[in-house]
C-alpha cells in the first residue's frame, strides 16, 4: 500500500504550534453585584454595590512565542502595554506562568517577555527577515480571541516594507509601523504577537495588525528588528531608546483649518487628557525650553508630516544626540536644540 504524501505546512505546524502560547491579561476590576435602595427625602435613589475585593479578572489577551529554551518569549508591545496588569503565559493547559515584562518598545511594537520553569521549553528559531522573497509561502499562528489555540492560517507574502498607522492596547493609541511584511495569511483578533513563519519552521515575523474592512491585508514585523531588541535586554537587562517626554498631535490641513493653525504641517505639543501634561518635567524636551502649543515644524532637518512622522526621525537617533529643531510659537519661528535623553521604564 502506497504511503500517503502530507502536506508541508503539517510538518511545520508540528514544529511551531508547541512554542505559541496564549498570554492572559488580568486586572483588579471592581464589579457591580447588585443594588441598594437609599432613602433620598421622599424618594429612594439606587446606589451600585460593588465588589473590590481584589481578585483579578481577566480583561483581554494575545499571542506570543518562545524563542529560547529558558523561557524567552516575544509579542507585541500593545498587547501588555497596560502597566497595572499581570500576565500569564499558557503555554498548554497543563503549564501556565506568570510572566515578567522586561522590555517594550511601543514606536515598533515588540515586547520581549519572560517566564520561569523547572524545565526546557519549546521555541522557535528565529530566521532572517532580510532575506524574505516576495510570493514566499508563510503560515501565521496564533490564538484568536484567546480561545481557539494553534490556529494557523496559510498564505504568501503580498508585499514588503509597508507603512501603516495602526490603533491598540488598552488606551487604542495611535501608532505609526514601518518596514512591515504585508501577507494574505488571516491574522485575527487576539493572534497579535503570534509568529509569522516560513516553510522551514523559522519566525521571520510578528503577527501585528490587519485592515479593518479589507479582505487579506495583514501586516507582521520582522523577526530582525526583534533580534536587535534581544541583544540590548540580553547586555543591559533593558532596551536603550532615546526619549523627548512631549504628547503631541500631527498636523494635516483638517487639523490646521478646524483650529485655525498657521501651519498644516509639523507636531503640535499638547495633552491627551485632563491632567497629564503635554511636556513631561525633567524630560529632555523640558530641559529643551518647548512648550504646549508649541508646534515643531522640523527635527533634525527632517520636516515633520503624516509621510515622515517624528517617531520615524527618532528611530533613527540615539541616546546623547544633540538635534536642532525649527519651532513655531506665538506666530514666531525659531530655532531650539535637544539632547536626546534614556527612555525610562522600556
Amino acid at each position: 500500500m502506497a504511503s500517503r504524501s502530507l502536506s508541508p505546512i503539517i510538518s511545520v505546524a508540528k514544529k511551531v504550534c508547541p512554542a505559541v502560547i496564549t498570554i492572559v491579561v488580568s486586572k483588579d476590576v471592581s464589579r457591580v453585584e447588585g443594588f441598594y435602595f437609599v432613602p433620598l427625602g421622599d424618594r429612594q435613589t439606587v446606589v451600585p454595590k460593588i465588589n473590590d475585593s481584589g481578585e483579578k479578572t481577566k480583561i483581554g489577551g494575545g499571542s506570543g512565542f518562545i524563542i529560547s529554551p529558558d523561557g524567552y518569549i516575544l509579542t507585541c508591545s500593545h498587547v501588555v502595554d497596560d502597566t497595572d496588569a499581570s500576565y500569564t503565559a499558557i503555554v498548554d493547559p497543563e503549564h501556565k506562568y506568570e510572566c515578567q515584562v522586561l522590555a517594550k518598545d511601543p514606536l515598533i511594537d515588540l515586547a520581549i517577555l519572560k517566564i520561569n520553569a523547572r524545565q526546557k521549553l519549546p521555541c522557535l528559531k528565529m530566521g532572517d527577515s532580510e532575506a524574505i522573497q516576495l510570493g514566499e509561502s508563510v503560515l501565521a499562528v496564533g490564538n484568536p480571541m484567546g480561545e481557539f489555540d494553534d490556529t494557523l492560517s496559510a498564505g504568501i507574502v503580498s508585499g514588503l516594507s509597508r507603512k501603516i498607522t495602526a490603533y491598540g492596547g488598552s488606551k487604542m493609541q495611535e501608532t505609526s509601523l514601518r518596514g512591515l511584511i504585508q501577507t494574505d495569511a488571516a491574522i485575527n483578533p487576539g493572534n497579535s504577537g503570534g509568529p509569522l513563519v516560513n516553510m522551514r519552521a523559522q519566525a521571520i515575523g510578528v503577527n501585528t495588525a490587519t485592515v479593518m474592512g479589507a479582505q487579506n491585508l495583514c501586516f507582521a514585523i520582522p523577526v530582525n528588528y526583534a533580534k536587535k531588541m534581544m541583544e540590548e535586554v540580553l547586555k543591559y537587562g533593558k532596551l536603550k531608546r532615546p526619549f523627548m517626554g512631549i504628547r503631541y498631535v500631527i498636523l494635516n490641513p483638517e487639523i490646521a483649518q478646524a483650529n485655525k493653525l498657521p501651519v498644516d504641517y509639523g507636531a503640535l505639543i499638547v495633552r491627551e487628557t485632563f491632567g497629564e501634561p503635554a511636556v513631561i518635567p525633567g524630560s529632555a524636551a523640558d530641559l529643551a525650553g518647548l512648550k504646549e502649543y508649541d508646534i515643531i515644524l522640523e527635527f533634525g532637518g527632517q520636516k515633520i508630516s503624516h509621510e515622515r512622522l517624528l517617531t520615524d526621525i527618532l528611530q533613527d537617533c540615539k541616546i546623547g544626540d544633540e538635534i536642532p529643531m525649527t519651532v513655531l510659537r506665538d506666530g514666531k519661528i525659531f530655532k531650539l536644540g535637544i539632547r536626546l535623553l534614556e527612555r525610562k521604564n522600556c
